[in-house]
């Protein structure tokens, strides 16, 4: 699997420059990534692994370009990074010992759930608004929650954070999104640790997908800082939207299962 011929490479390498872009602006490159991988022949696990992988270059890009200017200050949110990766450790531990079918049957209700809730809330915007949490709480519980939702399952990890920090934090969209770059980072680290020990990281795909990751948050942070909430919010929807359709649509979903679809 690692002697992938060049075409493949070059789709995969396309992929994860699309999945950084869309990623640093409203989470869910996963969406693109894990099933660019899977059409290019790499199994189940292997894909699992290596979108990881290629994940924190796209994370970690985002992370400094908007630290770079001004967004978030990175060594004060390091501790909130060490407890998503962390919760993101025992996540992906029990991905490997349990099915994920429980969380595949709800997620696309929780995904529709926060598209409604930015799409319908007027006044979600890039001003910050009263902090319904203290940080110390926060760093504590729910990110934490959602690292190790991250290493167990994955899609929307993005969108969890996102919603914490506006509805929980207080955040403005702008500063929520730039904040949930490094908890991002910091979750795939932790999964990406338990999925090396395992063997089923493809490190040649991983790298190559990973500079086209890269090189997309870049130009995707960049544009998120230009355009502000007018481009955040409706992409996180929509994100959100198709991300539901996409495990909605999936022959295995327990859903269509249950209805003998």
């Amino acid at each position: 699997m690692s002697d992938l011929a060049f075409h493949l490479l070059v789709f995969l390498f396309v992929a994860g420059f699309l999945a950084g872009f869309i990623d640093s602006i409203a989470g869910g490159g996963g969406m693109i990534s894990i099933p660019a991988m899977l059409i290019a022949g790499i199994p189940p696990l292997e894909t699992l692994g290596t979108n990881k992988l290629q994940s924190l270059f796209g994370s970690g890009s985002a992370s400094l370009s908007y630290a770079r200017h001004g967004h978030v200050d990175l060594k004060e949110q390091l501790p909130m990074a060490l407890m998503s990766a962390l919760g993101s450790i025992f996540g992906a531990i029990l991905a490997t010992v349990i099915p994920a079918d429980a969380l595949k049957g709800v997620l696309p209700f929780l995904l529709i759930a926060i598209a409604i809730y930015f799409g319908l809330k007027p006044n979600v915007g890039d001003v910050e608004r009263h902090r319904r949490i203290s940080a110390f709480l926060f760093t504590l519980t729910f990110v934490p929650l959602i690292g190790f939702y991250d290493g167990v399952f994955g899609p929307g990890t993005g969108s969890f954070f996102m919603l914490g920090f506006v509805s929980l934090a207080g955040y403005g969209i702008l500063k929520a999104t730039a904040h949930t770059k490094f908890l991002n980072f910091g979750s795939n680290i932790g999964a990406f640790i338990v999925f090396v020990l395992n063997g089923v990281v493809l490190w040649k795909v991983g790298l190559m997908m990973g500079v086209g990751q890269f090189l997309g948050a870049q130009l995707g942070s960049r544009y998120a800082m230009a355009k502000g909430a007018k481009i955040i919010k409706p992409l996180l929807v929509i994100v959100s939207i198709a991300l539901a359709i996409r495990l909605l649509a999936d022959s295995a979903h327990p859903l269509r299962i249950w209805l003998g679809m």
